[in-house]
């Protein structure tokens, strides 16, 4: 099995091999600061600063020579540059194709750049983990708060690669301009961006996307769903993405996203009027939302582990489950059994299919429309959240057939029923099922050495290998305590293998998650019951105000995906966030007496928006913090995710359901104290793990 270590060494340009971070000695070094301070010959003190002072070299070496290399590639185009000033004066077929030949070449040499860099900052992060694991995160609080933020900072240099998207811009943006397009000469900025014939374009692209740490409009959305994606994805497995590739079962599963959140919300306005038309109190409308809830707990990790198999037969079995769920949910009112309602909440749950939905992107979409499928899957979950109330709003009527009722509080259930009705005939004629992973395994080496051949003029120096192996005795001896490729890549096989990768911050940023889906769980679920009492709302305000907090999901996604998180570290944008969100519930509690409409739309606004905000980024900061193992199986970080904020949502829904018991005049302020409480812990948590947010 080849280690990280191997891989690294194997991988190395040669002729720039004294300028890769040396990991063997790196992680020798971990070793043996470990075994001294178990034998109190070193103090941490010491260790620290020692640790410090080499990763310090490590890293300049790697950034003056990164400078050096670009400053080279700058030289070379700015000449290349006068010579197609030159041609451009008296065209010339032969020399044009002779000049792109040469911006080709300075192509190929900055693609072996991008990967030096690539494989350094793979190499740090490691190293940074590995020190973690042994000595906690005294050493990431010393050494990212005085170097990350520093205005001569190098760790910067790395991470951020400053300088190089320029260079590919010029190198693109020239091959453009000398491309044939119907004779003209056009920029690429005077248009919208056309697909290239030139593959080192795609190439170069495809290694600054993974190499940048994205911050724009999709890449946030893509990761506010939390689908994960793995460091160093092969050729191969890109060429097997397109293969299985089918549009319109994505859009099915987009659709049963969104099916999904619409039939989770649509019953919230009118869950307590259902509840006391049953002779139950309205305070039972936290058990009757929250009864999909705790279905959803345990469907979640089934479904996950059926999508291992197939996808199709889920997402069949989801459909018929939701549309007896729904079924019954409407009938309760006639059979007058509240018993009958909750089980058809139960069963509504328990055609949860998300984690299929997200295990389909994941495996099934290619890497280059991944982030477009995921940011669509938030768009779909948003757009669900938004029409569930406002449909909800809609279906004020009353009547009767054959002695059935049809009213607002049946109709949510008859409307969703013959919604999956429908998509499930939808399902049975279009949907195709993708090849699995045991039915690819026999193409797949076929298909990386076609995509080698294709490539191997551009990006040989990049796949050198070393048969040599210098030091081989302290370099088995290292590498040993190292995991293979093989196991880091390896799902987990159990809730407790999972629980054991979580880091101290994967952990917080759990909680966060976990914090903000009670919190907004106790302000949608409740808003009917609050608003009622105490300033007799119709089941259509209900409706409306709902719609109107959802339909903020997106505009607040775009504002942070596209600006405030192009100008402020998520993590910082994280803890504010968490800030505005404490002082929203605060604002919610009943101080004065009366209390007004104001104060409850204003303070639930600021909570809702800010909690929208801080859902983005703490599952931005998750899928980067958490490990890669993760990133696929049936226990994967969606899963998990799934079941923090599943658990929250439960707990919130109980707690109003309890507090209804000492009345609905203390209903509001009962439920919101957990809020306060969980959400200081959470900041608390988060100040002290912020500087491992990097």
């Amino acid at each position: 099995m080849v280690t990280f270590g191997k891989k690294l060494k194997e991988r190395q340009i040669p002729e720039w091999q004294r300028y890769y971070i040396n990991y063997k000695l790196m992680k020798k070094k971990v070793k043996q600061y470990a075994n001294q301070i178990e034998a109190g010959a070193l103090d941490r003190r010491h260790v620290l600063k020692d640790f410090s002072r080499m990763l310090d070299k490590q890293i300049e070496t790697i950034v003056l020579f990164m400078l050096e290399q670009q400053g080279l590639l700058a030289t070379r185009i700015a000449q290349l540059n006068e010579q197609k000033d030159a041609i451009q004066e008296e065209p010339d077929i032969s020399k044009i194709s002779e000049l792109r030949e040469a911006y080709r070449a300075v192509a190929q040499d900055l693609l072996k750049l991008l990967f030096f860099v690539e494989m350094n900052a793979i190499g740090l992060r490691k190293i940074l983990k590995k020190f973690d694991k042994r000595f906690g995160y005294k050493f990431t609080d010393d050494y990212v708060t005085t170097r990350a933020n520093h205005p001569y900072s190098q760790l910067q240099g790395i991470f951020k690669h400053v300088g190089l998207g320029a260079v590919v811009g010029a190198i693109s943006r020239n091959l453009a301009d000398l491309q044939d397009r119907q004779g003209s000469y056009l920029s690429i900025y005077d248009q919208p961006p056309l697909s290239l014939e030139d593959p080192v374009v795609d190439l170069m692209q495809s290694a600054v996307d993974r190499l940048t740490n994205s911050t724009n409009l999709l890449n946030f959305l893509g990761q506010h769903a939390l689908i994960m994606h793995d460091e160093l994805p092969s050729p191969a497995e890109e060429h097997i993405d397109d293969q299985i590739y089918h549009f319109m079962s994505l859009l099915l599963n987009l659709v049963n996203t969104f099916l999904y959140m619409v039939n989770t919300y649509i019953i919230v306005p009118t869950a307590d009027d259902y509840s006391m038309s049953l002779g139950a109190a309205a305070t039972v409308c936290g058990i009757v939302i929250g009864s999909m809830a705790v279905a959803q707990i345990f469907s979640s990790v089934y479904f996950s582990a059926w999508s291992n198999k197939s996808y199709f037969r889920p997402l069949v079995f989801s459909s018929m489950v939701l549309f007896v769920g729904n079924l019954m949910y409407a009938l309760a009112y006639d059979l007058n059994s509240i018993s009958v309602l909750l089980l058809g909440r139960l069963f509504c749950g328990f055609g949860s299919s998300r984690a299929v939905n997200r295990r389909y992107i994941s495996d099934c979409v290619p890497l280059k429309i991944r982030m477009q499928a995921s940011a669509a899957f938030v768009s779909a979950s948003a757009l669900g959240m938004a029409c569930g109330p406002a449909l909800a709003g809609l279906l004020q009527t009353n009547f009767k057939i054959y002695g059935i009722t049809f009213n607002q509080n049946t109709l949510p259930g008859w409307v969703m029923a013959l919604g999956w009705l429908m998509y499930l005939v939808w399902l049975w004629i279009s949907f195709r099922e993708p090849a699995h992973e045991t039915e690819t395994q026999d193409r797949q080496e076929s298909s990386a050495e076609e995509h080698d051949k294709v490539e191997k003029g551009l990006v040989q120096p990049l796949l050198l290998t070393s048969v040599e192996n210098e030091d081989g005795d302290g370099d088995e001896e290292c590498d040993t305590s190292e995991e293979s490729l093989e196991d880091s890549h390896r799902p987990a096989n159990s809730l407790v293998a999972a629980y054991r990768l979580l880091t101290p911050s994967v952990k917080v940023q759990l909680l966060i998650y976990f914090m903000l889906k009670y919190a907004m769980e106790i302000l949608l679920s409740e808003s009917s019951v609050v608003t009622t009492y105490y300033f007799g709302w119709t089941t259509s305000r209900v409706s409306i105000f709902l719609a109107c907090l959802g339909l903020t999901v997106l505009p607040v996604n775009i504002i942070v995906g596209s600006y405030i998180s192009n100008m402020y570290q998520d993590r910082q944008i994280l803890l504010a966030a968490e800030i505005v969100v404490f002082l929203g519930i605060l604002f919610s509690f009943q101080f004065i007496i009366p209390y007004s409409v104001s104060q409850y739309v204003c303070s639930g606004l600021i909570m809702f928006v800010s909690a929208e905000v801080l859902e983005g980024v703490n599952l931005s900061l998750l899928s980067r913090v958490m490990s890669s193992r993760l990133s696929r199986g049936t226990y994967n970080g969606g899963l998990l995710s799934t079941e923090a904020g599943t658990i929250a949502r439960v707990i919130a829904d109980a707690t109003i359901t309890l507090a209804g018991y000492l009345g609905e005049s203390k209903l509001l302020n009962i439920t919101l104290v957990p809020s306060l409480v969980i959400c200081m812990v959470s900041i608390v948590a988060t100040c002290f793990t912020f500087n491992s947010l990097y």
